[in-house]
């Protein structure tokens, strides 16, 4: 083999789509501008997503005080109430977060050229001009100075969202049930009073946490993720307020634990939409604006996904690679496509290993915070390990999500993910019967393996909306 041929081998290497992953990886902690917008974005949306898991597991600390059979009740109810959420939620997020950060970036202003030759849309001759978006619709500017954009997205998603969340209502009512029973709830079973209860209540809050997601949804498609945060830091904070006084004071029980988490709901619900009125246009001038088909499209690839939240840090950084990239794609801008696809996996790797650090030295004092049941504990000693060792793939199959949800390849992520849940599936069946609950947390290390093999061999062999790494 000639010289030429060699350094013509060497130079085709470079420009394989898998060594994408390795770009500028000495710069992974620069504080350069896109490093800086990362962390802008991503530090507010983790800390976000971390705020009610830590208010949900303060409800577990108080609950757990009251007995071991509430606890448990308490356990199987949110269970099946964030299992039949994630179906109706996690697309409704995603998707807006997606369409909203297009519809910006695609964004342009009105020329002159363009004002004179549409006179009828200038009402005052001292309004500014306003702002043209790509598909034709128009961010109007307020007499008072203040611009509201028109985002179709954004009314779509709050419309879809209420109607999710009281047909989510309606079902968790009538079958609660009937999926306690499922979930090993039997009629002679002392929690089945209190998780029905329970879960009754819970649901009632539905519609509010659908429409908070929306409206999550729409500000992470602005790049404001520190709205979010401040919503969801007062709701939770109230939540934690209430529940000593629900449960204690007014001796309430878990019934008041279940009214405090929904009030908080309502709060946050309330917050956000306050906020979003100001930033853009609620109501759409038609009903034709309003993009049901396009959610519903890729709402239904998305839907057959089965999400497995293990840490939500990951999320938070995977919501700035989805809202940048999604903006980067609208603009074909594949050079800044490249550096943060990149960056956010190289991040996640990082990540994932501080996640396993901090785990690994928390483990033995964990399971004290919230039962005194030694069974209880011995079961959560013996997830705890898995759960660290695994984290840095954890991470890396959630940013992987959030990047290939920036290219809206939906499809893919929902039809690769179908693959994947049968394999794991399969491997739980036979893993749970040969090794029991030791089994389970094998298939889904292996489910969690499966779904960062399904991400990287997208953008790796440089196919679907990656398909520009090939050239």
């Amino acid at each position: 083999m000639g010289v030429g041929a060699i350094l013509s081998f060497w130079s085709n290497m470079g420009k394989l789509p898998l060594l994408m992953f390795f770009k500028d990886s000495r710069n992974v902690l620069k504080r350069d501008e896109l490093g800086s917008e990362i962390v802008n974005i991503a530090v507010p949306a983790t800390l976000a997503l971390l705020a009610d898991p830590i208010a949900s597991l303060i409800d577990t600390a108080f609950i757990g005080r009251i007995g071991a059979v509430e606890l448990a009740s308490v356990g199987v109810s949110v269970a099946i109430f964030n299992q039949i959420s994630r179906i109706t939620m996690f697309p409704l997020v995603s998707i807006t977060t997606s369409f909203v950060a297009e519809e910006e970036a695609t964004s342009k202003p009105t020329t002159e050229a363009e004002q004179d030759a549409n006179p009828e849309r200038e009402s005052d001759v001292n309004q500014e001009l306003v702002p043209l978006t790509g598909n034709g619709n128009v961010k109007k500017s307020q007499p008072d100075g203040n611009s509201k954009k028109h985002v179709p997205s954004a009314s779509s998603a709050l419309v879809i969202g209420s109607m999710l969340g009281i047909l989510q209502t309606l079902f968790l009512i009538f079958a609660a049930k009937p999926l306690l029973g499922y979930m090993g709830v039997n009629s002679e079973s002392p929690m089945l009073n209190i998780a029905q209860q329970y879960l009754t209540l819970r649901s009632l809050g539905a519609p509010a946490i659908l429409l908070s997601l929306a409206a999550q949804g729409v500000f992470r498609g602005l790049k404001d993720t520190k709205t979010p945060l401040y919503a969801i830091i007062i709701g939770d904070s109230m939540n934690v307020i209430l529940d000593p006084i629900l449960m204690f004071v007014l001796r309430l029980g878990v019934k008041g634990a279940g009214i405090a988490h929904v009030v908080s709901q309502y709060l946050i619900f309330l917050i956000l939409l306050w906020r979003l009125a100001g930033k853009i246009e609620l109501c759409p001038p038609n009903f034709k604006e309003l993009q049901f088909s396009r959610f519903l499209k890729s709402g239904f690839q998305l839907l057959i996904k089965i999400w497995l939240a293990t840490s939500l840090l990951a999320d938070g950084l995977a919501v700035a690679g989805q809202a940048i990239l999604a903006s980067s794609f609208a603009k074909k801008d594949y050079e800044k496509i490249v550096a943060t696809a990149s960056r956010v996996l190289q991040i996640g790797v990082l990540l994932g290993f501080l996640l396993s650090c901090t785990l690994a030295a928390l483990s033995q004092f964990a399971a004290q915070l919230f039962t005194n049941d030694r069974d209880v504990m011995q079961l959560m000693n013996l997830s705890f390990p898995f759960i660290a060792v695994t984290q840095p793939i954890n991470t890396l199959a959630f940013v992987f999500d959030g990047v290939n949800y920036g290219a809206s390849d939906f499809a893919y992520s929902a039809y690769s993910m179908v693959l994947v849940a049968v394999v794991s599936i399969f491997c739980l069946f036979i893993l749970s019967s040969s090794s029991g609950y030791i089994g389970i947390w094998i298939a889904l290390t292996i489910f969690m393996n499966l779904r960062v093999f399904a991400g990287l061999l997208r953008v790796g062999t440089g196919t679907g909306p990656w398909s520009f790494l090939r050239n």
